[in-house]
């Protein structure tokens, strides 16, 4: 009696013949497919390792100090220097109103400095009526050190402080404004020691949704330190808020604004879309109007 297993499915019950031919056109592909998959892994890895290393420079391209008109003779301004809570020591203008109702505090956007900013102060001071202060965060213009979250927050949080100091007033009772990435540190600045008001001006909920919209294809919610959660610390904020956004802004997307605008507990705050606005336009006249209006009621 024949032995072994039968196999009903085919002729004769004789298992299924794989010709070698079969196996060795089959056997190269499957290694070479391994082999492009490896590479573009390698690939991949290697981007994310030099994404990860850049991301200071990338989050904070400091421009050359050389750049900018640092006398500004058309600006009545003082140079001033103070220092943050660890020691760093710190550069600004302040550009005083002879008759200052208010006091403001400014933070620049992430590729500015002081000096590119005295028309802003002038608009600022004149339109508002108030003694206004522009400083540098660590590592840019004058200012010492090295840029990151930790830092510019506390740069922020002794920028307010100074002023506080010179104009007698509270921290709380001054006027905390921010564009960009200023906005970022001006909304951890009001969380952490108060405003009059908080000014925020094309900025974002948080920096890791601006760097998904321009990186897709990184995991950067995962790898990113500078991370400017402010749909997290605005929730601390409860003073009036206004905030404005062009509608054609292609570096934050005035959606990821308008997230922070909601997220914010303010009984008093204020939502301006600047038509056709682009990220780096100088804010129109109708932007000052309504925020003098705005800080005026409240």
């Amino acid at each position: 009696m024949p032995t072994g297993t039968i196999h009903p499915d085919h002729p004769g019950g004789q298992p299924p013949v794989t010709s070698r031919s079969t196996i060795h056109w089959i056997c190269p592909i499957a290694s070479q497919g391994w082999r492009l998959f490896r590479a573009a892994l390698i690939l991949y890895l290697l981007v994310l390792l030099l994404m990860t290393f850049l991301e200071t420079w990338l989050v904070y391209p400091i421009p050359p100090v050389q750049r900018s008109d640092w006398v500004a003779a058309e600006l009545e301004h003082e140079a001033v220097w103070f220092q943050a809570a660890d020691g760093t020591r710190l550069h600004g203008w302040l550009v005083p109103h002879p008759q200052a109702r208010r006091g403001i505090v400014y933070c620049h956007g992430n590729g500015e400095q002081v000096a590119d900013n005295a028309e802003v102060a002038a608009r600022l001071r004149d339109r508002l009526q108030a003694s206004v202060l522009l400083f540098d965060y660590r590592g840019y213009g004058h200012s010492e050190g090295r840029p990151d979250e930790a830092g510019l927050i506390a740069d922020g949080l002794a920028a307010q402080k100074w002023l506080a100091s010179k104009t007698g007033l509270a921290p709380d009772q001054l006027i905390v404004m921010g564009r960009s990435i200023g906005g970022g540190v001006a909304v951890a600045m009001a969380a952490r020691q108060g405003a009059r008001a908080l000014v925020l001006e094309s900025t974002f909920a948080r920096l890791v949704d601006v760097a998904a919209c321009h990186y897709p294809w990184l995991p950067v919610r995962l790898l990113m330190r500078n991370r400017f959660d402010s749909l997290g610390r605005i929730k601390n904020y409860q003073g009036p808020v206004f905030q404005s956004h062009g509608t054609a802004d292609r570096i934050v997307p005035i959606a990821l604004g308008r997230a922070l605008y909601e997220a914010a507990p303010s009984q008093q705050k204020v939502w301006l879309e600047i038509p056709a606005g682009d990220h780096n336009n100088e804010p129109p006249d109708a932007f000052y109007d309504a925020l003098a209006r705005f800080l005026d009621k409240v």
